[in-house]
């Protein structure tokens, strides 16, 4: 099994910044997927980025590019989401998720609300 503990979110300004951590710990395999999704009240879930265990191939959605920014750090088995010049928009509950051997694993959730 696998857990997935998110943590970082919070108020923040309009144009403020924050950075999302999520710590994955039980059975992780060498090769996976981790990532970030987002959902926002009302509106469905969605993805936000992703990062593989191997390889620099990071995939984002088109409106966070060029703001937020996905790492991991594989010994410490955790992914992070640095979030800069944030928008209102941004307001979401986010949920990190890790994907092996066709399985996706998801955390409870950390809420950023971006308001003024």
């Amino acid at each position: 099994q696998v857990q997935l503990v998110e943590s970082g979110g919070g108020l923040v300004q309009p144009g403020g910044s924050l950075r999302l951590s999520c710590a994955a710990s039980g059975t992780i395999f060498s090769i996976n997927i981790m990532g970030w999704y987002r959902q926002a009240p009302g509106k469905e879930r969605e993805l936000v980025a992703t990062i593989p265990s191997i390889g620099t191939t990071t995939n984002y959605k088109d409106s966070v590019k060029g703001r937020f920014t996905i790492s991991r750090d594989n010994a410490k088995k955790t992914v992070y989401l640095q979030m800069n010049s944030l928008k209102p928009e941004d307001t979401a509950v986010y949920y990190c998720t890790l994907r092996q051997n066709t399985v996706n694993y998801w955390g409870k959730g950390t809420l950023v609300t971006v308001s003024s």
